[in-house]
């Protein structure tokens, strides 16, 4: 039996009610931020597994707050605002981020944030000496990129300039690593594509005895330069340039490497000596990951080709540097990269994740790689790995094992034995665990609930609430919302699909409503989650008062329906998901509640050029459709993302071909607006250009909105209340 949530119920039973009840308002969504919920910020878990710390406001200023899991008491205040203005000459800073440093004595802080790329901040960074109170900069003056403390605390490492540099905490003594880094050169930094795509930001790692670190390198000298306008204003535009790889052109060359911390008496002049290079397999173009092992004298390394259908897991001696493979995947499609593997049991075994039996399931090797055993089994995914207890031997994992649409929370043994279903709210669960395991904050909601945040014991009991959000739900129950339902449906081609939808709160089944389908639709993706839908899900209730009804489905080509279902579109982007976004506005077409002349599709990144493709390709099923920053044609999109669904377009020229709506511009028929912001490093302006160049030149009609210098979230000051406000007109003109 489920346990509701009294708050659940509360919020559920004012659904449907509308009397006497407010109308959402752009500027409340966008402007006030009424209906922003709130989480705990910042929050680590200390060396010691009994506590945890967070980031709170203390009274005008902050505090990093520690806070004992047992009894949900602060302990202590580890650095506060006036700590920061006492030490800094009475000056004091926004903290923005922290890194604990053992037993906390030493605390790692970075301000003054700058966004580089998606994943990506540069920081002024700080060392604070909690003992004799002491705040200093990492370097004087400058800035530094994804900073850190050793595992022992007597050290950080830092990117400068594209070098690795390594600072003694006692002494103060800077010594830079590597000499080489420049704007085609990157140490211990990813490059744009590897941080796009592999989510690999930081590219360096300490060993766990702290005596060495292992880093990337990157040379993207042959990687081909984009260039993109910034105007900010200004009487010349600068002009603005990094490496990116496109699908088919040159890619970096990348090597691993490995820095022995001299120790002792050894000269403080690191030398050439001290590095050790990793020597790469044949035939492999892709090191996505890089993991140590429980041995600080083996390093692991992932190895993929370009195709990536093919994977390798290898281990290198640091006495040889000699990567030797000891396990190796193939696909018939393409390999996705995950964050589970684990070395255990003093190091004699790893476990490993794929979706070799047609699932993503967990698996455990010995060191040398043979398949000990399956640990996980069925016909759901694991989505993702929360951590490994040792000591009881102990995987905690999100699954969807519970249905495609939720996410729960389970614990099993590595031996495959004693599974628990943790999490006992259905919908979203997430957690994040104490060093010691004994403890896990849970972040929770479902579609018709905001976030519910709490302390659980690693058996699953609830031990208190931490954030209930009640303030947002009494603000949520003086509106006339809809309740967000769920629904299946079946394929022409016989395919069950997954779908959600709201329908306007007043809604009377003998009326005929316009319908707006909501779609993503890219490679492992989801849009139909029992979830919060945050500011996303507030529009959509503004636009279901104002009489539509609002859905969204998820194609084949999405996650947690196992390989066969999300693999599918391999080779053949966008053919299968507009036919099963076709068939969505049948299934909606064929509802006597729906005016079948009257439905719309709209998407951003990949769900724009879903949109793109449904009015172009799709026309007769789509009155009006909207694309925010999509990409139009995949030739113009990165080696990675494209090459693992696409194969290069040298080697695939009619999937390419038949992929982009520029070669069925012709074809687009009723209303379409395209969004898209100059300076978008991700999907690039020139895919905008490109289809206004198909448009115009098959005469077809469409309406178009520029947003100068923002990147591919659109977002800053008045631009996302200026976009929606733009989004709202036009759907209720031409739908």
């Amino acid at each position: 039996m489920k346990k509701t949530y009294p708050l659940v119920l509360a919020l559920a039973l004012t659904f449907g009610i509308n009397a006497q009840k407010r109308n959402i308002t752009l500027d409340e969504i966008w402007n006030q931020y009424k209906f922003a919920s709130k989480g705990i910020d910042e929050l680590k878990s200390t060396s010691d597994g009994d506590h945890y710390t967070s980031l709170d406001q203390s009274g005008s200023g902050q505090a990093i707050v520690k806070y004992s899991y047992a009894t949900g008491k602060a302990t202590d205040t580890l650095l506060t605002t006036t700590d920061i203005m006492k030490a800094n000459n009475g000056k004091g800073f926004y903290l923005q981020t922290y890194e604990l440093g053992p037993g906390e004595k030493s605390i790692l802080i970075g301000s003054a944030g700058e966004k580089i790329y998606r994943h990506s901040t540069i920081y002024k960074y700080y060392i604070w000496n909690k003992e004799n109170k002491t705040l200093t900069p990492l370097m004087q003056g400058e800035k530094e990129v994804y900073a850190t403390i050793s595992p022992d605390g007597n050290m950080a490492a830092f990117i400068y300039k594209s070098d690795l540099f390594i600072k003694n905490l006692a002494d103060g003594k800077i010594t830079r690593i590597t000499l080489d880094g420049s704007n085609e050169i990157f140490n211990g930094i990813s490059d744009w594509v590897y941080e796009e795509e592999y989510a690999l930001t930081r590219s360096y790692f300490w060993s766990p005895d702290s005596k060495s670190i292992a880093y990337y390198h990157f040379d993207d000298s042959k990687v081909t330069t984009f260039s993109m306008n910034e105007y900010h204003d200004s009487l010349y535009p600068s002009v603005y340039s990094f490496k990116y790889p496109k699908a088919g052109t040159t890619n970096p060359t990348v090597t691993v490497h490995v820095y022995k911390i001299p120790q002792g008496n050894d000269s403080l002049r690191y030398t050439a000596g001290k590095i050790i290079d990793i020597k790469t397999p044949k035939n492999y173009e892709y090191t996505p990951r890089v993991t140590w092992t429980k041995d600080p004298n083996i390093l692991s390394v992932q190895y993929m080709d370009r195709h990536q259908d093919t994977l390798v897991l290898t281990l290198a001696n640091l006495s040889t540097g000699i990567a030797k493979p000891i396990l190796t995947e193939g696909s018939k499609t393409y390999i996705d990269i995950n964050d589970a593997l684990t070395f255990i049991n003093n190091n004699k075994e790893f476990i490993w994740m794929d979706d070799n039996d047609g699932y993503n399931h967990f698996y455990r090797y010995s060191i040398d790689g043979k398949q000990l055993s399956q640990i996980t089994k069925g016909k759901w995914d694991v989505i993702d790995i929360k951590g490994i207890d040792e000591k009881t031997q102990t995987i905690y994992y999100i699954s969807a094992e519970t249905s495609a649409i939720d996410r729960d929370l389970y614990s099993i043994n590595w031996d495959g034995k004693n599974k628990k279903k943790l999490s006992t709210l259905t919908g979203f669960n997430d957690a994040d665990f104490s060093t010691s395991f004994h403890y896990y904050i849970n972040t929770y909601s479902d579609a018709n609930r905001p976030g519910l945040t709490t302390l659980d014991s690693s058996n699953g009991k609830q031990i208190r609430v931490l954030e209930d959000n009640k303030d947002l739900i009494d603000t949520l129950n003086l509106y006339n919302l809809s309740k967000q339902t769920f629904f299946t449906f079946t394929t022409s081609q016989g395919n069950n699909l997954n779908g959600y939808m709201v329908k306007p709160p007043d809604f009377d089944s003998t009326k005929k409503y316009p319908v707006l389908m909501f779609v993503y639709g890219g490679p492992g993706s989801n849009t139909v989650n029992n979830e919060w839908n945050g500011f996303d899900g507030m529009w959509f209730q503004m636009l279901a008062e104002k009489g539509y009804i609002i859905v969204s489905i998820d194609n084949r080509g999405t996650l947690a329906r196992g390989s066969e279902f999300k693999k599918c579109t391999y080779l053949h982007l966008g053919k299968y998901e507009v036919e099963d976004q076709i068939e969505g506005a049948k299934y909606m077409a064929s509802k006597s509640c729906v005016d079948n002349t009257r439905i719309g599709i709209w998407g951003w990144s990949y769900g724009g050029y879903m949109a793109a493709m449904c009015i172009s390709k799709a026309a007769k099923y789509f009155k009006t459709a909207i694309s925010v920053a999509p990409v139009i044609d995949w030739r113009f999109y990165d080696s990675i993302y494209t090459e693992r669904y696409m194969r290069t377009p040298q080697e695939n020229h009619d999937g390419y071909f038949d992929s982009s709506p520029i070669n069925f511009a012709n074809e687009v028929k009723g209303h379409y607006m395209l969004i898209a912001g100059t300076g978008d490093d991700n999907v690039h302006f020139q895919n905008s250009i490109e289809w206004i160049r198909a448009l115009q030149k098959a005469n077809a009609h469409f309406s178009l909105m520029i947003y100068p210098d923002k990147n591919h979230s659109i977002y800053g000051g008045n631009t996302r209340f200026y976009l929606f406000n733009d989004l709202t007109d036009f759907i209720t003109n031409n739908l």
